[in-house]
């Protein structure tokens, strides 16, 4: 997707500084194509949209349960707190 400039690095320290992350900050990942990373290509072969599985703007938000499976999938502008209620309904 390349929509993440600079380096894993970068990313982590603008997260830290200008958010002030106090979650974890992973590394940049393919998440199309040939080298999408296996979890990825697990969440979207699990939760495809209308479209087809791939990931087509950043901030893509994936729910997973405490026993593995993909419970839904949210597109970029849904803003991730209105994820609130299926997090009740869901754990």
């Amino acid at each position: 997707m390349y929509q993440e400039p600079g380096t894993s690095q970068n990313a982590h320290a603008f997260a830290c500084t200008r958010f002030k992350a106090e979650y974890h900050v992973f590394q940049k990942v393919c998440v199309n194509g040939q080298n999408a990373s296996p979890v990825y290509r697990f969440l979207k072969s699990k939760k495809p949209t209308f479209f087809g599985t791939r990931i087509k703007w950043n901030f893509t938000k994936f729910l997973v349960g405490k026993d593995g499976q993909v419970i839904d999938r949210y597109g970029s502008t849904v803003p991730p707190l209105s994820i609130e209620v299926s997090l009740s309904s869901s754990f």
